[in-house]
Protein backbone atom coordinates (compact mmCIF):
# COMPACT_ATOMS: atom_id res chain seq x y z
CA UNK A 1 0.00 0.00 0.00
CA UNK A 2 1.30 3.21 -0.91
CA UNK A 3 1.32 6.02 1.54
CA UNK A 4 0.50 9.37 0.92
CA UNK A 5 1.08 12.72 3.52
CA UNK A 6 1.34 10.61 6.49
CA UNK A 7 4.31 10.99 9.25
CA UNK A 8 6.95 8.63 8.15
CA UNK A 9 8.54 6.87 10.61
CA UNK A 10 11.87 4.59 10.44
CA UNK A 11 10.05 1.42 9.33
CA UNK A 12 8.18 2.65 5.87
CA UNK A 13 10.06 1.68 2.84
CA UNK A 14 10.98 4.51 0.72
CA UNK A 15 11.80 4.68 -3.31
CA UNK A 16 12.54 7.18 -5.80
CA UNK A 17 9.46 8.32 -7.91
CA UNK A 18 9.28 8.04 -11.29
CA UNK A 19 9.46 11.06 -13.70
CA UNK A 20 12.65 13.01 -12.61
CA UNK A 21 15.49 14.09 -14.03
CA UNK A 22 18.86 13.61 -11.66
CA UNK A 23 22.04 15.59 -12.54
CA UNK A 24 25.32 16.15 -10.41
CA UNK A 25 26.30 19.40 -10.63
CA UNK A 26 29.91 20.03 -8.68
CA UNK A 27 29.43 17.23 -6.29
CA UNK A 28 25.58 17.90 -5.13
CA UNK A 29 22.48 16.36 -6.57
CA UNK A 30 20.09 19.05 -8.81
CA UNK A 31 16.98 17.25 -9.97
CA UNK A 32 14.12 18.09 -12.35
CA UNK A 33 10.77 16.69 -11.38
CA UNK A 34 9.04 16.75 -14.88
CA UNK A 35 5.64 16.34 -12.92
CA UNK A 36 5.36 19.18 -11.03
CA UNK A 37 7.85 21.34 -12.73
CA UNK A 38 10.04 21.98 -10.26
CA UNK A 39 13.93 22.18 -9.65
CA UNK A 40 15.53 21.13 -6.69
CA UNK A 41 18.98 21.02 -5.08
CA UNK A 42 19.29 17.87 -3.23
CA UNK A 43 22.55 18.76 -1.98
CA UNK A 44 25.87 16.50 -0.99
CA UNK A 45 23.92 14.49 1.38
CA UNK A 46 21.03 14.58 0.23
CA UNK A 47 22.10 13.22 -3.17
CA UNK A 48 23.40 9.89 -1.50
CA UNK A 49 20.43 9.48 0.01
CA UNK A 50 18.47 9.47 -3.28
CA UNK A 51 21.16 7.11 -4.64
CA UNK A 52 20.39 5.15 -1.56
CA UNK A 53 16.81 4.62 -2.74
CA UNK A 54 16.92 3.62 -6.16
CA UNK A 55 15.67 0.42 -4.94
CA UNK A 56 12.62 0.27 -2.29
CA UNK A 57 15.06 0.69 0.78
CA UNK A 58 13.80 0.08 4.60
CA UNK A 59 14.46 3.93 6.23
CA UNK A 60 16.34 1.93 9.03
CA UNK A 61 18.50 0.57 6.93
CA UNK A 62 19.06 3.95 5.06
CA UNK A 63 19.90 5.47 8.28
CA UNK A 64 22.45 2.39 9.83
CA UNK A 65 24.39 2.72 6.22
CA UNK A 66 24.77 6.65 6.77
CA UNK A 67 25.77 6.09 10.53
CA UNK A 68 28.25 3.43 9.33
CA UNK A 69 29.82 6.52 7.30
CA UNK A 70 29.56 9.47 9.04
CA UNK A 71 30.44 10.58 12.63
CA UNK A 72 26.89 11.96 13.37
CA UNK A 73 24.13 10.83 16.07
CA UNK A 74 21.67 7.99 15.95
CA UNK A 75 18.63 10.20 17.03
CA UNK A 76 20.32 13.46 14.86
CA UNK A 77 20.94 11.05 11.89
CA UNK A 78 17.20 9.67 12.48
CA UNK A 79 15.57 12.99 12.69
CA UNK A 80 17.53 14.65 9.57
CA UNK A 81 17.18 11.68 7.62
CA UNK A 82 13.32 11.44 7.97
CA UNK A 83 12.95 15.63 7.97
CA UNK A 84 14.28 15.23 4.74
CA UNK A 85 12.54 12.21 3.06
CA UNK A 86 9.74 13.83 4.60
CA UNK A 87 10.24 16.99 2.44
CA UNK A 88 11.17 14.39 -0.60
CA UNK A 89 7.42 13.09 0.09
CA UNK A 90 5.65 16.41 0.46
CA UNK A 91 6.86 17.10 -3.26
CA UNK A 92 5.67 13.94 -4.29
CA UNK A 93 9.01 12.50 -5.31
CA UNK A 94 9.61 9.59 -3.62
CA UNK A 95 6.84 6.22 -2.78
CA UNK A 96 6.58 5.34 0.67
CA UNK A 97 5.01 2.29 1.58
CA UNK A 98 4.91 0.04 4.87
CA UNK A 99 6.99 -2.23 5.24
Amino acid sequence: MVITNQRLSINHIVSQGKGNIVSDMGGEKVMLSVSNGKYYNLGEMGGEIWEMIEKPTVINELISKLLDQYKVGKSQCEEEVLSFLELLQNEKLIQVQES
